[in-house]
Order: C-alpha cells, then sequence, then structure tokens
C-alpha cells in the first residue's frame, strides 16, 4: 500500500526531500500585477491620489473640449 502512495506523490513533494525553502516558494503563488500596484498604491499614497487627480481633471477636460469641438 505505501508503494502505491508514493507513487502517487511527487518525489520532489515527498516530506522526506522537503526543505522549508521548497515548502514556502512551491505553496506560495506570486502575486497578481493588481496586488502590486494596490501594495504600490498604498506605501505612495499621496503621489497616487495625485495622479488619479490629475488624470480624473485632464479627461473630464478631454471629453468636454471634444464636446465643444463637436457641436454643430
Amino acid at each position: 500500500m505505501t508503494d502505491s502512495a508514493s507513487k502517487q506523490i511527487p518525489e520532489n513533494k515527498t516530506l522526506e526531500n522537503a526543505t522549508p525553502e521548497n515548502l514556502t516558494n512551491n505553496s506560495k503563488p506570486k502575486d497578481s500585477y493588481v496586488k502590486l500596484a494596490m501594495r504600490n498604491m498604498v506605501r505612495k499614497g499621496r503621489q497616487s491620489l495625485w495622479h488619479f487627480f490629475l488624470t480624473t481633471v485632464s479627461l473630464l477636460g478631454l471629453l468636454v473640449g471634444l464636446a465643444y469641438l463637436t457641436k454643430p
């Protein structure tokens, strides 16, 4: 019975061969791009809010300008 159980588990995943580095590296998935971006935004709070404000004002100005220019 132990023979069939050992065939189902790959050799590098057995507990005898496991090291703390292997367990933490294999079990921890890589962070997604969105998660990294949110972490960066929290770290640089004031700068991120300023850039968000500038982007919002610029986009609204562009839309209002295009609406004014394309008015019949």
